[in-house]
């Protein structure tokens, strides 16, 4: 077996790719900074190299994971333009192939409730407008016969989080306080509920998915949501600190949502679940 993974060298591509070497694939990891790389924005790069693997899997996961809107036209050539690119690809040199589309929690409209598949999508950010565009043209190409499947990610982290991500952010700075560092993290609403789950897990979800066909888009996700004070707490427990003498609160500071939380029960059907609890996660992390 053939698998390409576009975005190989993020936290998810790191994970997958590691899972899929376990399960017997031949991996061709495509990325930007390290490792093999194809420009997913140019249709020529991408099709030369699915006609010439032909591979049985290709995994969409190639993003710049930020709400931002100076991020608009990056990710929309990544995330949408690179979707068309890999699924026409595939429709004209490998329709056997079959394709997975990352999605997100972020592109449903959030009524701070867990969300589900069938949801209203809702344009609220760049980042959100490119991932609905993906979805919509994963749909048109299932039209042509292509196996097409959207996995919709809810936040999930790993030890291979950068620091811009908030449970990399606390622990790393948990870990240089546990050391001597006198530094204050600033942080504003900690009372924001999310999920914490293991991205070791999730792409193990992706695997569940990908590889049935009676569920083309799932929600990917544990459906646990613990708040930003509740990691605090477990991740400065570990250090055996009061986080509230490190931390400083960001008193003008509106978050996005309140809750971000996913009703996972169309992939628990299919007989996956992440094994890694919140706090396993957290120390983890800590180590």
């Amino acid at each position: 077996m053939t698998a390409i993974i576009f975005g190989a060298n993020g936290q998810d591509g790191y994970y997958l790719k590691n899972l899929l070497e376990q399960e017997g694939c031949s991996v061709i990891g495509i990325s930007r900074s390290a490792g093999f790389f194809i420009d997913i924005t140019k249709y020529q790069d991408v099709s030369d190299l699915i006609k010439n693997k032909t591979p049985d899997y290709i995994f969409h996961l190639a993003a710049n994971s930020t709400t931002r809107h100076d991020a608009l036209f990056e990710n929309h050539a990544t995330i949408s333009t690179g979707t068309l690119n890999i699924l026409e690809a595939v429709k004209n040199f490998s329709p056997s192939t079959r394709v997975f589309i990352s999605g997100s929690g972020l592109q449903f409209k959030n009524g701070n409730k867990p969300i589900k598949e069938t949801d209203e999508f809702e344009a609220r950010d760049a980042y959100s407008v490119s991932r609905i565009h993906s979805v919509y043209a994963a749909r048109y190409y299932r039209s042509f016969g292509l196996k097409v499947y959207v996995g919709y990610f809810f936040n999930h982290d790993s030890p291979g989080r950068t620091e811009r991500h908030m449970a990399k952010k606390i622990t790393a700075a948990a870990k240089r306080i546990a050391e001597g560092s006198l530094e204050k993290l600033e942080i504003g609403d900690i009372s924001v509920i999310k999920e914490w789950t293991y991205a070791g897990d999730v792409v193990k979800g992706i695997w569940t998915l990908i590889n049935q066909d009676d569920v083309l888009e799932a929600n990917i996700a544990s459906g646990r949501g613990y708040s930003i004070e509740q990691w605090l707490e477990v991740c400065f427990t570990f250090i055996g600190k009061d986080w509230r003498q490190y931390v400083l609160l960001k008193n003008d500071f509106k978050a996005e949502y309140s809750q971000l939380v996913a009703d996972p029960s169309l992939i628990f059907s299919l007989g996956w679940k992440p094994e890694v609890s919140f706090k396993q996660l957290a120390e983890m992390m800590m180590q």
